[in-house]
């Protein structure tokens, strides 16, 4: 069994552990290590980063194209319709060749994420193409978003694609977005509702959506990606709502720290239920979230309460040791798992 070093000393620990406790006996403890093979390069991992930076290379190349007016002109001069049409075979030729090595290679995993990942490019090309031509002024960009969606839902649900479901959901995320805004008239309130307040509620409702509809999802290997959705905007949407609150940015700077303080609470408690179903339920997802925005509350209450009134040199100081009795307290955790 071919594995990275790290993988082999956990191991290596572990029968050593099993030994001591008489799971197993010092014979099949050395037959058992004799049958590890360490993998002195992580090809995998160099896989992986070498797609992710291809990926980079191809999206600043596309950038690159469409901020040139000239070759713009020379690649693709004709109108808006023919554009998007040629985009959405080339979206479609992406699909079927990523889902086809899905079927007959699923080994060659991050190749063949890459090639979805094209497809979603392309989509996203086609659908910016097309709005341009169905343009009448009106700046309603929302059904594009929409459109997006729906192709991408179909595709990920469809095709068991976590990669296409979570770019369906930020196009979800979008179109709530820029319906409510348009409806506003690009204000700041819809319904009396800032930005980050909706995406409250639209955070809550997707993540109770993802549990109401967790056995399909996880039929399809999509409910991972749907919690996790679910949970980054509802705590980014907290998170901007304890430093702003229901406020208009230019009401915002004459608001005082606390008639703010009820949304830095709901946001703890957000955390803290997080943590707490998580101890119930042993969901790491969970758990996760929890302690990383408990965090994330608590030092930006600390830069909002103490920035101004602190001397620079104290409060740096603070910080670091703060931070310093996290690392530790982290690495006393780590250490204790080791032993275990």
């Amino acid at each position: 069994m071919k594995v990275t070093r790290k993988q082999e000393r956990i191991i290596r620990r572990t029968l050593e552990g099993w030994c001591q406790e008489g799971v197993i006996d010092a014979t099949e403890q050395q037959r058992l290590q004799q049958n590890l093979s360490v993998q002195l390069f992580d090809w995998q991992r160099l896989s992986r980063y070498a797609f992710w930076v291809a990926l980079a290379c191809v999206i600043i190349a596309i950038g690159s194209l469409v901020a040139d007016e000239y070759l713009m002109a020379l690649l693709f001069n004709f109108g808006y319709v023919p554009r998007a049409i040629g985009l959405g075979i080339l979206a479609t030729a992406f699909y079927f060749w990523g889902f086809h090595r899905q079927k007959h290679a699923p080994d060659k995993r991050y190749s063949n994420e890459a090639i979805l990942f094209l497809g979603v490019l392309f989509t996203a090309l086609f659908l910016w193409q097309l709005g341009m031509a169905l343009d009448n002024g009106s700046g309603n960009i929302a059904p594009l978003f929409l459109t997006g969606c729906a192709i991408y839902g179909a595709i990920g649900y469809f095709g068991r694609s976590g990669l296409i479901w979570l770019f369906c959901l930020l196009a979800l995320g979008s179109y709530f977005g820029t319906s409510t805004g348009y409806a506003s008239g690009w204000g700041a309130y819809w319904l009396d509702m800032n930005y980050p307040i909706r995406f409250v509620l639209f955070g809550g409702v997707l993540l109770a959506a993802c549990y109401l509809l967790k056995k399909p999802l996880q039929q399809r290997n999509l409910f991972g990606v749907s919690k996790a959705m679910g949970l980054l905007y509802l705590f980014i949407a907290l998170w901007i709502l304890s430093i702003f609150g229901n406020y208009d940015l230019d009401i915002w700077q004459s608001v005082r720290q606390i008639e703010l303080l009820h949304w830095s609470l709901l946001f703890a408690l957000a955390a803290f239920a997080c943590i707490w179903i998580s101890l119930k339920t042993d969901d790491g997802m969970l758990r996760g979230f929890g302690l990383t925005f408990i965090g994330i509350n608590l030092y930006t209450r600390y830069f909002e309460l103490f920035w101004d009134g602190t001397n620079k040199v104290v409060f740096f100081l603070i910080l670091a040791v703060s931070l310093a009795l996290v690392g530790r307290y982290a690495e006393k955790i780590w250490r204790l798992g080791e032993g275990r």
